[in-house]
């Protein structure tokens, strides 16, 4: 295992190998769906990320949705500053999965204990997560990496020197993991780690396994059609999707919208464009983390092994946290937060 990172304006640090123990919590909840579903649980008490949050309009160049050609995309990013003395750890930039958002669950469990352990946290919206359907007349694609990414690399030049760090969870963690391939011919200033929790790999490969999983079907499919109509009627003249309503499965649900608001002509020639596999990490230039476990009922612990190895790259496949949970028992506690901020001071 390689921690060594390139401070900035720095040389590398020596590498020291270092191991963690396999998350396993207690049997009663030791299930993979199990563990998915307590994900979601927020306990109660003070939210410290959202303590002082600074909302913050970002520009993320120009629109590349096909609807808009040249205008201006804008995201929205809150920013929360550390709640420590003394001088700041770094800069965490907090992503979403798909349909989640900067103040979902994970990202405000994150977000708290960064910010109590000396670090400033940004949780960034993509395009059409969060209250930002106004934002911007195109619809949000996975494949819009180019605008994500720019927002991503104006926001990185706030640590003014200090470390930057990338997190993100599912959806966000294939953004995550795009930018970290990206970032050596765009280079994201002061960036020192990437970490990816469950990343979508393959996501032709999840969308099949959410189609098999009716709960999660449901779940997502629900979410989907929410923001769907909230584009629909704020912009009437762009948008009509009463046909989708009746259209349940997720791969048709897909090919139904791509196929009247987008250049790609099938559900598989989309997927594609943002697969991430084989040897996508041959040009890391950055030190990046997977956390992923045996029992995602999403996504596969094969589409990792089938990652060509890289010494910038530590792959971790814990048996037990199903798809972003990592919840424990005795007392009930998420454990993700601390997972993550030991990979960040590894």
């Amino acid at each position: 295992m390689v921690t060594s990172s390139e401070p900035p304006g720095g040389l590398p640090r020596t590498a020291r190998p270092q191991t963690w123990p396999p998350f396993m919590p207690h049997p009663w909840i030791r299930a993979g769906h199990v563990q998915t579903l307590l994900a979601r649980w927020l306990p109660r008490g003070p939210v410290t990320v959202t303590q002082g949050e600074q909302p913050v309009l970002v520009d993320a160049g120009p629109d590349h949705s096909g609807f808009d050609p040249g205008a201006p995309v804008r995201l929205l990013a809150f920013y929360t500053p550390r709640q420590t003395p003394g001088p700041r750890r770094g800069l965490v930039l907090l992503l979403h999965g798909w349909e989640g958002s900067s103040h979902s669950s994970y990202n405000l469990l994150l977000g708290s204990r960064l910010v109590q352990a000396g670090y400033d946290v940004v949780r960034l919206n993509l395009r059409d997560h969060g209250p930002t359907h106004h934002l911007n007349r195109g619809l949000f694609y996975a494949t819009l990496i180019q605008e994500a990414h720019l927002a991503v690399q104006r926001i990185a030049e706030w640590a003014q020197g200090d470390p930057v760090h990338l997190v993100g969870p599912s959806m966000g963690g294939n953004f995550v993991l795009r930018m970290a391939i990206r970032h050596a011919l765009h280079p994201i200033p002061y960036l020192a780690r990437a970490i990816a929790i469950n990343p979508v790999l393959d996501p032709a490969r999840t969308t099949r396994a959410l189609d098999r999983n009716w709960p999660y079907l449901l779940y997502f499919r629900r979410r989907w059609l929410r923001s769907l109509r909230r584009k629909q009627r704020l912009f009437p003249d762009l948008y009509d999707f009463t046909e989708l309503e009746s259209i349940r499965p997720m791969w048709e649900m897909t090919a139904w919208v791509l196929a009247r608001y987008s250049p790609y002509s099938d559900p598989e020639s989309y997927f594609a464009a943002y697969t991430v596999a084989g040897s996508a990490f041959q040009g890391l230039t950055v030190d990046t983390w997977i956390l992923h476990t045996e029992d995602d009922p999403l996504i596969p612990p094969d589409d990792f092994r089938g990652l060509e190895p890289h010494p910038r790259l530590q792959v971790e496949i814990h048996p037990s946290g199903g798809h972003v949970g990592y919840v424990d028992l005795f007392p009930l506690r998420h454990c993700l937060p601390d997972l993550v901020l030991a990979r960040l001071e590894g």
